[in-house]
């Protein structure tokens, strides 16, 4: 792709203000009191505000170490404790306490357990579901390694959406993916769409990746009836992880949103700051 600059200058479309509303406030001051972990707060999401005056917020399980070691992520790496048993009760009643009308939950990667976390994950789920009724719920999830039947756990659930991102292109899968397989991702996200769950997908931009590459990506997951895409520009979380290539343009962002569109994807959330659960509560309509 073109648009490269100096990827130590932040362009300007990528310069933010949090926004303030009473909202945001209320939430930032629950979670300050009460010492609950958010990606949001851990991951310093450019659109933590905008999302929290929505009434959204996203949650991390299965601790805070993950099994693998992918290029783009800042999450420790190493040998996670014992999977607290506790935790699913513990993610409902933080969710009720902040009520929310959406939440998104994901997880570190857990290939050390014999499940993947696949059990917690789904009592988490159901748990959720029974303290906070009318709370909407979506998920991002590992692969599971592809195992099907872990993936059934969780479908059996019923959140309101299954996602699983892609996070890059075919060609760049091995060097920013650890232990993930693009097509092994493909088969996780085709069989969520074929349990009657909404299906979502994310990429990140500004990698190495070329146009054509990306639109190759985005008719794979429309092959495999992805319903929901996110695109959003990769931002370097540490030194020790990849550098940007490049920024890409915001108007390249919005080429890539109506070509989804016209593809057939229900819902394409494109731009530089686009991360995963953007938008997220308008997803589950």
């Amino acid at each position: 792709m073109e648009n490269k600059i100096n990827t130590r200058r932040k362009p300007d479309w990528l310069k933010i203000r949090l926004p303030m509303g009473t909202s945001f406030a209320e939430v930032k001051g629950i979670i300050r009191k009460n010492n609950l972990h958010t990606i949001c707060t851990s991951g310093d999401c450019p659109n933590m505000g905008e999302c929290w005056d929505a009434g959204t917020a996203t949650f991390m399980i299965l601790g805070d170490v993950c099994t693998r070691a992918c290029k783009f992520c800042a999450v420790k790496t190493g040998k996670p404790m014992a999977a607290d048993l506790a935790e699913p009760k513990k993610l409902a009643e933080s969710i009720q306490l902040l009520n929310l009308k959406h939440c998104v939950v994901t997880s570190v990667d857990r290939d050390d357990l014999e499940d993947g976390g696949a059990a917690i994950w789904e009592q988490s789920i159901r748990q959720v579901k029974i303290l906070n009724p009318k709370t909407t719920i979506e998920v991002l999830i590992p692969d599971f390694l592809g195992d099907e039947n872990l993936i059934q756990m969780l479908v059996n659930a019923r959140p309101d959406v299954i996602s699983h991102n892609l996070e890059t292109v075919r060609r760049l899968t091995p060097k920013v993916r650890s232990k993930a397989q693009y097509d092994r991702s493909l088969k996780v996200i085709e069989f969520i769409g074929k349990s009657g769950i909404r299906s979502k997908s994310g990429i990140m931009l500004g990698i190495g990746e070329t146009m054509d590459e990306i639109i190759e990506t985005m008719k794979d997951l429309r092959s495999v009836k992805c319903e929901v895409m996110t695109i959003g520009q990769y931002l370097q979380p540490t030194l020790k992880n990849l550098e940007v290539v490049e920024y890409i343009k915001p108007d390249v962002f919005a080429e890539l949103k109506t070509i989804g569109l016209e593809m057939g994807f229900r819902f394409v959330e494109s731009g530089p700051l686009v991360r995963s659960s953007y938008h997220a509560e308008k997803h589950v309509l």
